[in-house]
């Protein structure tokens, strides 16, 4: 055989790890969610913009929470005049290169509030749950640096939930502040920018741990871990003693806890709440303590300057708990006052514990969000509902969405402070849950209704057919396969999930009618026994002819018989 007469190699079909086909059936469930959280968003003012996929590289910037892939996590490549694109990897980048270039313009107006919604693109290490492609839903709103356009994203988060069916009880938007964070790693000595690469390690330690759990985490803070594929990640490098602080975030349930009980010593909480009873009110002459009280009415005096008296939540009394967890600094004071004045918004509004219904909106100073632009406040929504696996175990869904006020990120284009917020659903990630709760159906959206083809010399005839039932708003098509056996067109109008099938052979055109298979009540009358009036009943109503001018009316009343 010569080289020349070998067969050539078929290619493989295959598709890349991180990656997933999708069919109509959950495309149909995807619309269907949008669509709702789209009337959510705009019911509070938000209004539409679409950016495109591919951004500057540089526009982008080099935020997100894992850099352990080629490129920093980003698909790039260099363009023919040798400009270096990505694909964005958020909707909030490119959202604030969108502003930017139109701030002092007619073309927007602060506070900007828009949504968007797409498919955003990691390059990281593919995973159960992890993918490389998946889509976003966000909010924004630029140029507000209130806390209440905060506490608007929580509860806007809250009643998209809601609005797609899932229960008060059954998710929580847990929120936290960066500054928090920041001020608690100022306090073991990672201030500074000559450890901002540090901080940026310490901050996606803590965010992995739901995944790596407390030991995971603590090896990330320290010398660093290796994964079960053998890959290692480089930690922080912190000493234990500032490693335990930090630990503290990601403890605080079982920490707030033993507080309650009087069981935690590892730091002195026994004092007022600085946020209903301001340090200021303290008097440190009536405890034999004196010292002990005076240094920390000293320390807290910067948390409640103002001495407010914040009324009384489950909120204020998390934030009371922080207060006095940690070594008090200005970073980590302003911190605690933004969480206090989101949560008394939060709490007028309903969302809060006063009004003595489900906690919606809940401070947790776990919850850490890993990428870099966040300045203040951060969110999550998590599913708190169980469901069980193909084995029977109970699993979470966890987080399916978040987000945080960004105020540094137009400023890098635009030179000039302007404060944004916002917050990002997981459209992929909310609509698995969604489908597990019977919220969005799994099963296929109704077929068209397919006209087949008797008799080949007659395809224009058929064709006018279905162009009347188009023309009526009814989903139609003409059978293109192979006409030469009906029975294989019925078959192909089942597997289609078609309602009905339109069939004109010889006999009913010399009658000028059709002849209409209903294949809904074909499918009920299938395992029926023949012996029976319903079973004869049935058989009337799955197949009947009409005059052809009564095509359509025909097939409506069969839709709307079926709800289709």
């Amino acid at each position: 055989m010569t080289e020349n007469s070998k067969k050539p190699q078929k290619l493989k079909a295959r598709l890349p790890r991180g990656l997933a086909d999708r069919g109509p059936a959950e495309i149909a469930a995807t619309r269907r969610m949008v669509e709702t959280i789209r009337l959510q968003f705009e019911r509070y003012g938000f209004e539409p913009v679409e950016t495109p996929a591919i951004e500057f590289t540089d526009a982008l910037g080099k935020f997100l929470p894992d850099q352990d892939r080629p490129n920093e996590g980003v698909f790039s490549f260099k363009d023919d005049d040798e400009q270096w694109l990505s694909l964005r990897y958020d909707l909030t980048a490119p959202l604030a290169r969108y502003v930017a270039e139109r701030l002092g313009t007619e073309h927007i107006v602060l506070p900007y509030r828009s949504y968007r919604f797409g498919w955003v693109f990691r390059n990281e290490k593919p995973g159960p749950g992890r993918f490389r492609q998946f889509m976003q839903f966000d909010a924004d709103t630029v140029g507000a640096p209130t806390m209440a356009a905060d506490a608007e994203m929580c509860m806007l988060a809250a009643d998209t939930m809601e609005a797609l069916g899932i229960p008060r009880g059954s998710y929580v938007v847990k929120v936290n502040n960066r500054k928090v964070l920041d001020g608690v790693m100022e306090a073991v000595g990672l201030g500074g920018d000559e450890n901002a690469g540090r901080r940026t390690t310490v901050l996606r330690a803590l965010d992995k741990y739901d995944r790596l759990g407390l030991e995971g985490v603590r090896a990330l803070l320290g010398p660093g871990r290796k994964d079960e594929s053998g890959d290692f990640t480089r930690g922080a490098e912190l000493t234990d003693s500032q490693t335990s602080p930090l630990l503290r975030f990601v403890r605080f349930g079982e920490i707030y806890d033993a507080i309650q009980r009087n069981e935690f010593e590892e730091v002195d909480t026994r004092f007022p709440n600085p946020f209903t009873d301001p340090p200021s009110s303290w008097d440190a002459d009536s405890y034999t303590d004196q010292k002990r009280w005076t240094a920390k009415i000293t320390e807290l005096a910067i948390v409640n300057p103002q001495n407010q008296r914040y009324l009384y939540s489950f909120n204020i009394d998390i934030l009371g708990e922080v207060a006095l967890l940690f070594p008090m600094n200005a970073t980590l004071a302003a911190g605690l006052r933004e969480l206090a004045e989101l949560d008394a918004v939060i709490q007028s509004a309903g969302y809060g514990d006063s009004s003595g219904g489900q906690v919606r909106v809940l401070v947790d100073p776990s919850v850490v969000r890993g990428l870099e632009y966040y300045t203040g406040p951060v969110y999550e929504v998590e599913l708190t509902f169980e469901i069980e696996d193909e084995k029977g175990r109970p699993i979470r869904f966890g987080s399916v969405g978040g987000g945080g006020r960004y105020d540094g990120l137009v400023s890098r284009f635009s030179g000039q402070p302007t404060p944004a917020t916002g917050f990002s659903i997981g459209v992929s990630r909310l609509q698995a849950a969604l489908t597990a709760l019977g919220k969005i159906s799994a099963q296929p959206e109704p077929g068209p209704v397919v006209v087949t083809v008797f008799d080949r010399d007659r395809v224009a005839d058929y064709q006018r057919m279905v162009s009347a039932l188009r023309a009526a708003d009814i989903r139609a098509e003409l059978y293109l396969g192979n006409p030469k056996n009906i029975g294989n067109q019925l078959k192909y109008a089942d597997r289609r999930n078609a309602p009905c099938v339109v069939i004109q052979g010889g006999d009913e055109k010399a009658k000028g009618e059709v002849l209409i298979k209903d294949l809904v009540v074909g499918a009920e009358i299938a395992g029926m026994s023949k012996e029976r009036d319903e079973y004869l009943k049935k058989q009337v109503e799955a197949q009947f002819s009409v005059p052809e001018a009564q095509l359509v009316d025909a097939v409506r009343k069969i839709l709307a018989k079926h709800k289709r």
